[in-house]
């Protein structure tokens, strides 16, 4: 298959299983119900450190040089959103957690650090997560309006949500310069795939719609 609509199949696949999510799905699942914007923003600098810690390790061993621009480019925005929402968390008046990852990192996290070709790696990492973290801000803007949080929404709808579309470009077009042999679109399919399977906003989905179980980490 043509690399560019092996590419675009994928990207309909996530499509159709982002449709199926409510209005505010993703955000449920990963607050487990406790739908505010100061939790979430909570949440969120656990899932920027997750990302910006994988694009920091893979930058460091990755050998394509197109590929690390991609991934220096995500750790250094994601960051910046650490600090950014450290930021407003302070002027809404709670402190952040002096170490989001005390607790441990996610299974997703352990899942896609794991992987080794940079195919799989991009695959995962600014394709299928970041896919998963623009709807997640979609439904976050969203739910910042409804509450009259103008300034969160404006947050996330001028800075950190651009960027994060950019991340998911720079992968897809990464993969279509890449996933040209039937090898590599078969690895880059199932790293995107277990990545949406793995995901808490997704896994329910993914399971029904696809037959992956959320895959055991140790």
């Amino acid at each position: 298959m043509e690399s560019r609509e092996f590419v675009a199949g994928l990207v309909a696949e996530m499509r159709a299983l982002f449709a199926r999510l409510g209005e505010q799905g993703a955000l449920e699942a990963e607050a487990q119900g406790s739908v505010d914007v100061v939790t979430l923003l909570g949440l969120a600098l656990r899932s920027e450190l997750e990302a910006a810690e994988l694009a920091g390790f893979w930058m460091a061993t990755t050998p394509e040089i197109d590929a690390r621009l991609v991934f220096g480019r995500q750790c250094g925005d994601e960051m910046q959103h650490y600090q950014l929402i450290c930021d407003r968390l302070r002027e809404l008046g709670r402190e952040p957690e002096a170490d989001p990852l005390a607790a441990g990192f996610s299974p997703l996290y352990h899942y896609v650090k794991g992987l080794r070709s940079t195919v799989e790696r991009m695959a995962a990492g600014p394709f299928a997560r970041e896919a998963i973290a623009e709807v997640r801000n979609e439904q976050f803007i969203a739910l910042c309006e409804r509450l009259g949080d103008g300034a969160t929404a404006r947050l996330y709808r001028e800075v950190i949500q651009p960027e994060e579309i950019l991340h998911h470009r720079l992968g897809r077009e990464f993969l279509e310069r890449h996933c040209t042999t039937p090898a590599a679109q078969e690895a880059a399919a199932a790293a995107a795939r277990a990545t949406l399977a793995i995901a808490d906003e997704l896994s329910a989905l993914a399971e029904k719609s696809t037959g992956m179980r959320t895959i055991p980490v140790s």
